[in-house]
């Protein structure tokens, strides 16, 4: 075996990385793709088991199965390339995902709906409203302008004393609508003001660490 995949097989699976024994749907294979090219990027290693073990697949076939999962269960589609190993007459192959600026693509699941999904750790989750929002701002030529009211300042003061907050929590607490919400969460995210958090059952926000909010004020009040 190659020192190259022997690296990336001890590795594990992880945030740019995902092993698949073999394709039996490309609607699932679309699921790890758009997550990767919603994040980080990545690379799927077909062929390889969970455990490490390679058992090889027909690469030929499985380059068929995806490009189907990039080019018709992804939309927008993506962009991929693949690498072929070959060990012990076993192929592996490596499939490899950029960051993409055309965010956010969706994977078209077992009942036609486009869901977005982003990576964590070696997971493709369920992207949320918020994320989907930020994602079509930071395509925007336009920029964003951001009024801010007592609102924006109730939450930026609220992020000062505790670490996170929810959307639910965020609505509720400055009792403005969910929409609302998401409107100037989203917001404050393209700005780099704060952050998404995501652990394994609820996605938070909170202030972003290259954020200064004295600096910020300085300027604001110039």
């Amino acid at each position: 075996m190659s020192y190259y995949l022997t690296k990336l097989i001890a590795e594990g699976e992880h945030q740019k990385q995902d092993f698949k024994y073999c394709i039996s749907d490309s609607r699932k294979i679309a699921r790890s793709l758009v997550a990767f090219a919603n994040t980080d990027g990545g690379r799927l290693l077909i062929g390889v088991k969970d455990n490490g073990n390679i058992a090889g697949v027909r690469s030929e076939e499985e380059y068929y199965m995806v490009e189907a999962a990039a080019k018709i269960f992804s939309q927008p589609e993506i962009d991929f390339k693949t690498r072929q190993h070959l060990v012990d007459g076993k192929t592996v192959l490596e499939v490899t995902v950029e960051p993409s600026h055309n965010k956010p693509h969706c994977a078209q699941n077992e009942r036609g709906k486009w869901l977005a999904y982003f990576r964590q750790r070696d997971e493709n989750k369920l992207a949320n409203a918020i994320m989907i929002e930020v994602w079509k701002k930071q395509k925007r030529s336009d920029g964003i302008l951001l009024a801010y009211s007592d609102t924006e300042q109730f939450l930026l003061d609220f992020l000062e004393k505790n670490e996170t907050i929810s959307h639910a929590a965020f609505s509720r607490k400055a009792q403005i609508t969910y929409r609302q919400a998401a409107q100037i969460l989203s917001d404050l995210i393209v700005l780099g003001i704060i952050e998404i958090k995501t652990d394994e059952k609820i996605i938070r926000y909170a202030l972003s660490e290259k954020f200064d909010r004295d600096e910020w004020n300085a300027e604001k009040y110039q």
